[in-house]
């Protein structure tokens, strides 16, 4: 038993209340064939979840037996992973479908579609044994500098948002998935990653409504989780962020949109609240808030005990009502009782949905004519360590279609720069400059210039936000990327 576990068992709660306190809880671990003997204990009293990660995931079969051997612990407890698609997953290992991210669903704007690639998600998942999604992301993408929505979203626009949302939830859970629109009330109109700091949404009231009605329309749409920004909107609150913040939980979200769904905090590790207040005492003031599960996304799990210990010792000292407890662990109950067990029988999905998305995605805008035998340049950011799982690139996929194809793929600036511009400048062959979000990443603005300055016949790829390219793939997913690829050597 580790010191966490003896201070929290001098704690003496009644059974059920201990219970109900683990509900609240959702814990990421280390381990794709084993149980770590403290996760078990942690579901052995009540735990309400678990999140896996790529660490988690070797194959599909692996999967299962690990999701299987969580539930043979407990049978209600709820099995999650982000699943957004795009170039963010962590199932690639597992066979997951290769899906557009929300920004190409958006662009080419056909809802059904949209639920065509949800649907294939989720009985993925389905499965697999996991029956909770963490997406769709309902965040609207205003800020161009905003470094962590951006093709996540399905846009600016909020009626369509809207409407792809519903399509994704309504799909979602056809299938049993329980899906989680984030990030309330918006993400969209920040320049911080609140991966790693304090993100600031300073616009006005007024402009902030327009970001709630894509989470008024998951709410009606019957989403059974939405989760919670860390980002601090100080026309709402202007002392806490988001995830800690009692008048942007509970009146806003509970009174004004009338949600009473399970509201879960983004991850506790993340520096906006990690740095600013601890993981403990910010599960602590999130379920105060109005937070009915904490996420604590990190494997080693005794921060998951000091979160759970700093909970008990509130309620022991009285510095958190018992009510806010029961009713948090009362809606996480029954979204277990809808949700947590999977179903027996899993219907085939449409495995050519997500090319078809992408494909139409690019096919919006002029296309060049085909370039064999080209000489690709593709220019983009290292994966997120807590989004990507990473790995896609231009090139690859421009060869299992013309394996004439050359180039390079770069996540980071080289070293001699000068000498790279020099030594494909010089080359014969038709030359692709493909660049991801350059606005954010000035090493990849000077290459591509200093490129196109030397090969003005070169053409422009823009794998992220539209940024002035010939084509653009709004996104970097893989399936993203191959659409791309047939447009440059099939034209």
């Amino acid at each position: 038993m580790t010191h966490a576990e003896r201070s929290s068992a001098a704690i003496a709660l009644p059974v059920d209340l201990d219970e109900a306190v683990h509900r609240c809880l959702v814990a990421g671990f280390d381990g794709a064939t084993t149980v770590p003997d403290t996760l078990k204990r942690l579901i052995d009293r009540g735990l309400g979840g678990v999140i896996l990660f790529t660490r988690n995931i070797r194959d599909a079969g692996q999967v299962r037996r690990l999701t299987d051997e969580l539930r043979a612990l407990r049978p209600d407890l709820l099995v999650a992973i982000d699943n957004e698609g795009g170039g963010i997953g962590h199932l690639v290992n597992a066979g997951a479908p290769d899906v557009p991210g929300s920004y190409a669903l958006g662009v080419v704007d056909d809802p059904a579609l949209t639920a065509r690639c949800a649907d294939a998600l989720a009985g993925h998942l389905a499965t697999l044994g996991i029956t909770a999604s963490y997406a769709p992301v309902a965040d609207l993408q205003h800020q161009p500098r905003n470094p962590i929505v951006r093709t996540r979203s399905f846009g600016a626009d909020p009626e369509l948002a809207a409407r792809h949302l519903r399509a994704w939830i309504t799909a979602t859970d056809i299938r049993g998935i329980a899906s989680c629109a984030k990030h309330f009330p918006g993400h969209g109109g920040t320049i911080t990653d609140s991966h790693h700091g304090v993100a600031i949404d300073p616009r006005p009231y007024g402009e902030l409504l327009v970001d709630l009605e894509p989470f008024r329309a998951a709410v009606a749409a019957g989403v059974p989780m939405l989760m919670s920004a860390h980002v601090v909107f100080p026309a709402l609150d202007a002392n806490r962020p988001a995830t800690l913040s009692r008048r942007i939980l509970g009146d806003l979200l509970r009174l004004d949109l009338g949600f009473d769904g399970v509201l879960v905090s983004d991850a506790l590790e993340m520096k906006a609240i990690a740095d600013e207040y601890g993981e403990a005492a910010g599960a602590r003031i999130a379920l105060a808030a109005g937070a009915d599960q904490v996420i604590v996304a990190v494997p080693d799990l005794a921060v998951t005990l000091a979160c759970r210990d700093a909970v008990l010792d509130a309620l022991h000292a009285r510095m958190l009502a018992e009510e806010r407890v029961w009713e948090a662990a009362g809606r996480v109950r029954r979204l277990a009782e809808r949700y947590a067990t999977p179903r027996r029988e899993v219907a085939a999905w449409d495995a050519n949905a997500g090319l078809e998305a992408a494909r139409r995605a690019v096919r919006t805008r002029p296309l060049p004519p085909p370039v064999r035998g080209a000489h690709v340049v593709d220019l983009f950011p290292a994966p997120h360590p807590a989004l990507n799982w990473g790995g896609e690139d231009l090139l690859t996929e421009l060869r299992a279609i013309d394996p004439t194809a050359t180039g390079i793929a770069l996540n980071e600036e080289p070293a001699e720069p000068a000498a790279i511009v020099d030594a494909i400048a010089a080359r014969s062959a038709p030359l692709v400059l493909a660049t991801s979000d350059a606005v954010l990443h000035p090493w990849q603005t000077r290459l591509r210039d200093a490129l196109a300055a030397r090969r003005p016949d070169a053409v422009l790829i823009d794998t992220g936000l539209p940024e002035g390219g010939t084509l653009c793939s709004y996104g970097r997913g893989r399936v993203n990327l191959r659409a791309v690829a047939e447009v440059l050597a099939d034209g």
